[in-house]
């Protein structure tokens, strides 16, 4: 595994070397598939992809004045969802479509191209069709191309699902090498959900909780931001873990950006924990959203074009933790786990367990509530402790493949326990 990752990251520097206006013609292609465990490999190493929706300006900048592209590209396989708003689909998009992949891949960050003028595709729209397989077709070999993306929210947008297959086989058939991602709005039954499936490769919901009231963006009961781990849930049912899928996660977002509602952002412990339920509850991937919403940004971002504020002091901190050069990656990039794993002492408590070389992994997250304390069963013999990772150098003791640990309200814990080698 350190193999492959190292492959990957030696894949990316190249591309961070080479100059925009050059990068088409000396780049190789990205190939990223997905493997029988839903992991999604990049040139055959695993990753675990971040994304953002939309991301800084291709030219922009930080704070600092560093490259904005080469900031994010620091938190590992990161793309960023780009393209025009509806009916907007021209020759000037075009052209800043080509300055966007063209950046993104001097700096060694990657694209999800969305073109929603050509994402829902009729018996009718012939020329539609036409342009969508020029587009693929001049596209499908950029070094920055990840991802495809499908048609937005389709099924809450009552868009048939033929016209959403036809994107989907139009673009697997002339470029089999980058996946189809769509997202759903959390909206909408399992079964009314499933009815995509064909459709695409990599699913996602996109669910926004923080706001006043609470809870606004969902119609499910649950209005705590634990809801992130219902629909992350129902994801897995709708794919029924034959697909991998992502959540789509909130940096701000209409609900809270408007004159009539009360701008509020995520925290970071809230972040972490939304991050983490997601991908104990099954996510292979996230994706942040609105850090360009312009309602969000203060004067400061509003002149660089992207929320900074946010990104330093909640969401960089949560992504130094799932960069690939950090202790977790391995178990993120992971196939789950089959150790017999059980937990005493509290219903609302939900892990996962990642095994990666002579290392287990236990990621749990607590929902709201009260702080509990409960005891995990059946880590392999031999293991007498394990380290908490990002709250060192606490550790805990295990005895007779259990430990015992605190969880408080939206409280997570990442463990780690090396086994002993015979």
């Amino acid at each position: 595994m350190r193999r492959d990752i190292h492959a990957w990251a030696t894949l990316l520097a190249g591309v961070v070397m080479l100059a925009p206006v050059a990068t088409r013609a000396v780049a190789p292609a990205a190939k990223l598939t997905i493997d029988t465990n839903r992991i999604i490999r990049l040139n055959g190493a695993p990753i675990f992809p971040v994304g953002f929706t939309g991301a800084p300006a291709a030219d922009s900048r930080t704070p600092s004045g560093s490259s904005a592209y080469a900031e994010l590209q620091t938190n590992g396989f990161v793309f960023q969802r780009f393209g025009p708003p509806p009916r907007k689909w021209d020759a000037e998009a075009e052209a800043a479509l080509d300055r966007a992949l063209d950046a993104s891949a001097a700096a060694g960050m990657f694209v999800a191209i969305t073109i929603p003028d050509l994402q829902a595709i009729g018996p009718e729209d012939s020329s539609a069709e036409r342009e969508l397989r020029r587009v693929v077709e001049k596209y499908r070999h950029h070094p920055a191309l990840a991802f495809w993306k499908a048609e937005d929210e389709p099924a809450w947008g009552h868009v048939p699902v033929s016209k959403v297959q036809r994107y989907y086989d139009i673009v697997h058939a002339l470029d089999p090498d980058h996946p189809v991602w769509l997202t759903q709005a959390p909206r909408g039954t399992v079964q009314e959900l499933r009815e995509y499936n064909p459709a695409y490769d990599v699913a996602a919901i996109d669910i926004y909780p923080i706001g006043y009231p609470p809870g606004a963006h969902s119609l499910l009961p649950n209005k705590n931001i634990s809801m992130v781990g219902d629909y992350a849930q129902q994801l897995q049912q709708v794919t029924g873990r034959k697909k991998p899928f992502w959540m789509v996660l909130q940096i701000c977002w209409s609900g809270v950006a408007r004159p009539d509602r009360t701008l509020r952002f995520p925290t970071f412990p809230e972040e972490r924990y939304m991050s983490y339920q997601s991908i104990i509850d099954g996510a292979r991937g996230l994706v942040y959203f609105g850090g360009n919403v312009a309602a969000c940004l203060n004067d400061r971002d509003r002149a660089l074009g992207w929320n900074w504020t946010f990104y330093d002091k909640v969401l960089k901190p949560v992504l130094d933790e799932l960069n690939p050069k950090g202790a977790l990656y391995p178990a993120l990039v992971a196939p789950d786990s089959t150790l017999p794993l059980t937990l005493d002492g509290a219903a609302d408590v939900e892990y996962c367990v990642r095994e990666a070389g002579d290392d287990v992994y236990v990621l749990a997250a607590k929902r709201e509530g009260t702080t509990v304390q409960v005891t995990f069963r059946g880590l392999p013999a031999g293991i007498e402790s394990g380290t908490v990772l990002f709250e060192e150098p606490r550790k805990v003791s295990v005895t007779a493949g259990a430990f015992t640990d605190w969880f408080g309200p939206n409280e997570v814990h990442v463990y780690r326990f090396a086994r002993t080698r015979t």
